[in-house]
């Protein structure tokens, strides 16, 4: 049947008994600083997100508003100075759970220029997370990850599941990753959140060893609820119960 085997008539999947996810102790993709993105709206909405990230085990988060040339024009002082307010607002409000911030890249037009200049949000060991339009491969991808890398960055490849582009050209897939690109992957992915074939995708990267970071890309309390969710789902058990995410070295 090739790699999308039909969706019809398969069993249904069975559910397993929910996961412990406090080992992970990190999520690095969400969209938690209200009012600079299409995540969370207001304070209020940001504090109650967090509240239920603990709730599930995280320690820390590391949120990531988008930067897009041409629609989000964050800068990293944009993103520090709301950091700033969540925190002082998780401080009065008592909630105990580290909160950062990177911010993740849209491959557009400016972003090159925002390496040459430096201007850069990282998180971990210099890592630096970036996402591509979704209707086809950017013709400079390549030449980003080497500018990434000789500028002594680590490119991380947000939601690598969720790209139509390359559900039936894996070989390319194979070769970001042979050049050194870590992948991440939503685990709403898994869920079946974002359809059928981007889970099949996402199972794909987890049967041949391909992730490095799991992610929730929280932009409100509805994608917290399909998180929950995913704790029952075989697949995400077994990509957690692997020990090989990087996500607790953060």
């Amino acid at each position: 049947m090739g790699f999308f085997n039909k969706i019809f008539g398969r069993k249904k999947e069975v559910l397993l008994e929910p996961l412990d996810i406090s080992v992970l102790e990190v999520d690095m993709h969400s969209h938690l600083i209200p009012g600079i993105d299409d995540g969370s709206k207001t304070i209020e909405e940001s504090l109650e997100i967090l509240k239920e990230f603990k709730k599930l085990g995280y320690r820390k988060i590391i949120t990531t508003p988008h930067t897009m040339s041409d629609y989000y024009k964050n800068t990293p002082e944009i993103i520090l100075s709301g950091l700033e307010k969540v925190r002082k607002a998780l401080k009065e409000n008592k909630i105990a759970i580290e909160l950062d911030a990177a911010s993740e890249y849209n491959l557009d037009a400016d972003f090159e220029g925002l390496i040459d200049e430096g201007k850069l949000l990282t998180f971990g060991d210099n890592y630096i997370l970036f996402e591509l339009p979704f209707f086809q491969e950017p013709p400079m991808l390549d030449t980003i990850i080497w500018k990434l890398q000789t500028g002594n960055y680590t490119p991380v490849l947000a939601h690598v599941e969720r790209y139509p582009f390359w559900f039936k050209d894996w070989e390319r897939v194979l070769d970001l990753k042979s050049r050194g690109v870590l992948f991440q992957l939503n685990i709403n992915s898994l869920t079946g959140h974002y359809g059928p074939d981007v889970k099949k995708v996402a199972e794909r990267l987890i049967d041949e060893d391909l992730v490095d970071f799991v992610g929730s890309d929280c932009h409100n309390m509805n994608h917290i609820e399909v998180t929950k969710a995913a704790l029952k789902f075989p697949y995400f058990h077994k990509i957690v119960k692997g020990g090989k995410l990087l996500n607790n070295q953060l």
